[in-house]
């Protein structure tokens, strides 16, 4: 293999390793705010990054929790999809690509990235029929603004991880007649 597919494929590595820290770091710090906004309720108009609820919080403390909770899930899966990802980087051999785990990592990619463009979705339908009970909804876009974009890139990487799944059989074929 050429030194540059090695360097490129290296600094993806690196990509991977800063988004998944960055996010891991979002995910706690949405779930020490959280937890802490449990045990003092009136720091919740200064949650992490200026994210004000408190309005939510006096209005009803279960739509609070609920719409808390949407944006810890999707953080989470976030996180745990570039986690996915990192795995899929360290287990995939670039002379023999085709194999099992990169075929199996690379589908639960697909399915990670579903199931966050479809809670995204839910997530923002919901806080939408929220604005007709008056709650203030407008900060909450920034988490789910992307659902569709999600959904869109499930279906691309899931038809990627049918290919190499055909490729695995190939290869698996091509390896038993040789």
């Amino acid at each position: 293999m050429s030194k540059s597919k090695n360097f490129v494929f290296l600094a993806l590595n690196i990509v991977a390793w800063i988004i998944f820290v960055g996010l891991s770091i979002e995910a706690g710090a949405l779930l020490v705010n959280f937890v802490y906004s449990l045990f003092k309720p009136e720091v919740v108009h200064n949650l992490y990054e200026k994210l004000d609820l408190s309005q939510m919080y006096s209005q009803s403390k279960w739509v609070y929790f609920g719409v808390y909770g949407f944006i810890l899930t999707i953080s989470v899966l976030k996180a745990y999809l570039f986690y996915v990802v990192i795995e899929l980087l360290s287990k995939l051999d670039l002379e023999k690509p085709f194999s099992i785990p990169a075929s199996g990592h690379i589908t639960k990619i697909s399915y990670v990235t579903l199931s966050i463009g479809i809670i995204s979705y839910i997530a923002r339908q919901t806080t939408m029929g929220l604005t007709h009970y008056g709650f203030d909804t407008a900060p909450l876009g920034k988490f789910w603004a992307d659902s569709k974009a999600f959904i869109l890139m499930a279906a691309v990487v899931y038809v990627i991880a049918s290919i190499f799944k055909r490729g695995v059989e190939l290869q698996n074929e091509n390896d038993l007649t040789v």
